[in-house]
This record gives C-alpha cells, structure tokens and sequence, in this order.
C-alpha cells in the first residue's frame, strides 16, 4: 500500500511539474502564463487534498478495525 501511495504521489507531482514547464515554454503574455500556472496550482492542490482525505479515511478504517480486534 505504501509503495502505491508513493507512485500516486510522484505521479501527481510530476505531472504538476511537466504541466508547469510547459505552461512556462508555452508562448504568451506574461499575465495568462501566470493566470494559467495559478490555475494549474489550484488544481494541483484540489487533487493532492483530495487524495489526502480519501488516505485519511483509509487509515481511520483501518484504526477501527485494530481497535475492534482489541
């Protein structure tokens, strides 16, 4: 489980960067490009919150379940 949580992680956090450097090699205005890597963010941090939620209820499952054995 460990080991897919770390590729989902470089997975998001490599595609956040390839999206980044090609918004940045992209020719436009100054303003859209920084509109653009803001919007890209935002939706970068959206996913990495959502993926650390659905982890957080994974495990709280989990703690539910040691404590029932208990």
């Amino acid at each position: 489980m460990r080991g897919l949580l770390r590729f989902v992680g470089g997975a998001l956090l490599g595609g956040a960067i390839g999206a980044g450097i090609a918004i940045l090699m992209a020719p436009a205005p100054g303003p859209e490009v920084k509109n653009r890597l803001r919007s890209e963010v935002e939706a970068f941090r959206s996913e990495i919150q959502k993926a650390a939620e659905e982890r957080r209820k994974e495990l709280e499952a989990q703690l539910e379940q040691l404590r029932a054995k208990a």
